[in-house]
């Protein structure tokens, strides 16, 4: 019986793995791995068996109840098997299904976080999802629910939509509808943490203008208080201090 290292790969390019989870990944004898991790990351087990068990939203894929399986079988063969999910495990990663199916076999886990979406966009947009005083809580949610069906709240200082791409419009008038006001700032990225990432900035209610930009691609939709750009203090010039170096107004 071996066991099985849950490893989160993070959100785009292979070298935002952990330290820990590249090190986890060198020793596998099996990968099942997700549909958006980099197959970059094929140069950590070379030696590995690779099998894809990724999946896209409501597209078509591997179900789950056939991961779960096939962790439990290949676990029972192998002596070390990775499960490689996009982003970190337990974040929108069904990572309770796969623990509970291992634990009901009486298999070993250890799971290894990883970076999600959320916080790759807000560094690639150098927007902190905190802001001191005004930025104090921050909610991760997905677009869409298990019923297809659409919902947006305001329940958090900063709230984080995942898999928005296809619904930015009608998401712009959720918000309106949930309390955000037409002006609060929105920021969208698409494919974060790869080259060819893509932002742009919006407000709740001009969200929409963001569809044809972001269309077909894996998108985080950031609104309220961590989407604001940096309100940058003006510098103090030169003349401006007084003789003894101190700026004007501040003796």
């Amino acid at each position: 019986m071996g066991r099985v290292v849950f490893i989160g790969a993070g959100p785009g390019a292979a070298d935002l793995i952990t330290v820990r989870g590249a090190s986890r990944l060198a020793a596998a004898d099996v990968v099942l791995y997700d549909a958006l991790t980099d197959p970059a990351l094929r140069a950590h087990a070379p030696r590995a068996e690779w099998i894809d068990v990724g999946k896209r939203g409501f597209c078509h894929s591997t179900h789950q109840a056939e991961i779960d399986a096939l962790l439990v079988e290949t676990a029972r063969r192998h002596a070390v098997v990775v499960r490689l999910k996009g982003g970190d495990p337990s974040v929108f990663g069904r990572l309770e299904e796969e623990l509970a199916a291992l634990a009901q076999a009486g298999i070993e886990c250890e799971v290894v976080p990883g970076v999600t979406a959320a916080l790759a966009a807000a560094a690639a947009a150098q927007r902190p999802l905190t802001r001191r005083a005004r930025g104090r809580s921050i909610a991760l949610s997905t677009a869409m629910t298990r019923e297809r069906r659409l919902e947006a709240g305001r329940s958090a200082d900063t709230q984080v939509y995942y898999m928005a791409g296809r619904q930015l419009a009608e998401l712009g008038a959720r918000l309106l509808a949930a309390g955000w006001t037409q002006d609060t700032p929105v920021l969208v990225v698409s494919r974060a943490g790869w080259p060819d990432e893509a932002q742009s900035s919006h407000a709740v209610a001009t969200l929409a203008e963001a569809a044809a930009r972001h269309a077909g691609r894996p998108t985080v939709v950031v609104v309220g208080a961590g989407a604001s750009p940096l309100a940058l203090a003006a510098p103090t010039l030169p003349h401006e201090q007084d003789q003894a170096g101190t700026p004007k107004g501040e003796a």
